[in-house]
């Protein structure tokens, strides 16, 4: 399946375009995009064998987030060995954990606001959890995964790196910074769900090429880390890390401008583009 948020409600996206849910199973499942990760089972098996009608055609613009209010967004740091080096850290022992606030979620095409002169890109692979995991093994993890997504983990590097601490939630979670989309794709839609192409464009130039099976920490290693010490939720999201590239491991450091687009890409997914615009300029604070 391919599912996706087509101006709020849920949708099957088809060969033929996009089918209400809500319509197509005569109200046994509503129009709410996040709600059918709460009965999942109950929603796969009726795809499974639903006798789906004609889609209507739509613009990618209309879509939203296909997973817009989830519970928690986990992002992981560090996932790619050529990102680490570009970051000047070593190679991680654990997974690096922080959050991206859930206001920053947004659909996959957009404007993207810049709050600031160092707003930085990093493409990324989402899953996105179909069922509750508590300890759950890696051996065992894909059932867990509902289907995956493309995203941007857009960065406001002076937010995310202010002294004396670093602030990678907010700095990371300005309205906007969290694209998603433009469908949710599950597995068996996949040839590898473990190994996809992933990539970014700004204006048409290559920034960012690789592929998922680089990471460090693997999507089933993540789900077994995770919830080793707090329970997934169905619907929630994990960021799954960047591949190198992006503008503040470059020499000099790159960082976006206004009138710039953003394409980003996954390998059976489909893409993400945001144009960048001006922004409310954030303000930091010394401790007092």
């Amino acid at each position: 399946m391919r599912i996706a948020n087509l101006a709020g409600r849920l949708v099957l996206v088809t060969d033929t375009g996009a089918v209400d849910v809500e319509e197509a199973s005569r109200g046994q499942f509503g129009p709410d995009p996040t709600a059918i990760y709460r009965r999942w089972p109950d929603f796969t098996a009726w795809a499974e064998s639903a006798e789906l009608p004609s889609g209507r055609p739509y613009d990618d613009a209309e879509l939203g987030a296909p997973v817009p209010e989830p519970g928690q967004v986990f992002a992981i740091g560090l996932n790619y060995r050529a990102h680490a080096t570009e970051s000047g850290f070593d190679f991680p022992v654990e997974p690096p954990v922080f959050t991206k606030f859930r206001t920053s979620i947004t659909g996959p095409v957009g404007d993207l606001a810049l709050p600031g002169e160092t707003v930085d890109w990093e493409a990324e692979l989402v899953v996105v959890i179909g069922r509750e995991a508590r300890h759950v093994a890696a051996a065992d993890a894909w059932d867990y995964v509902a289907g995956l997504t493309a995203g941007q983990d857009y960065s406001e590097r002076t937010r995310q790196l202010v002294a004396p601490a670093p602030q990678f939630s907010l700095g990371k979670s300005f309205p906007g910074f969290a694209p998603i989309g433009p469908v949710v794709v599950t597995l068996d839609e996949l040839p590898d769900p473990a190994d996809l192409e992933i990539g970014c464009s700004i204006n048409g130039e290559q920034v960012q090429k690789a592929r998922t099976s680089d990471l460090i920490f693997s999507i089933p290693v993540l789900i077994e880390r995770l919830s080793a010490v707090l329970p997934l939720q169905p619907g929630d999201l994990i960021f799954t890390g960047t591949p190198s590239g992006v503008g503040g491991g470059r020499t000099p450091k790159r960082f976006l401008v206004p009138g710039e687009e953003v394409v980003t890409w996954i390998e059976g997914i489909g893409a993400l583009r945001q144009r960048c615009v001006p922004g409310t300029p954030h303000t930091t604070a010394s401790a007092s």
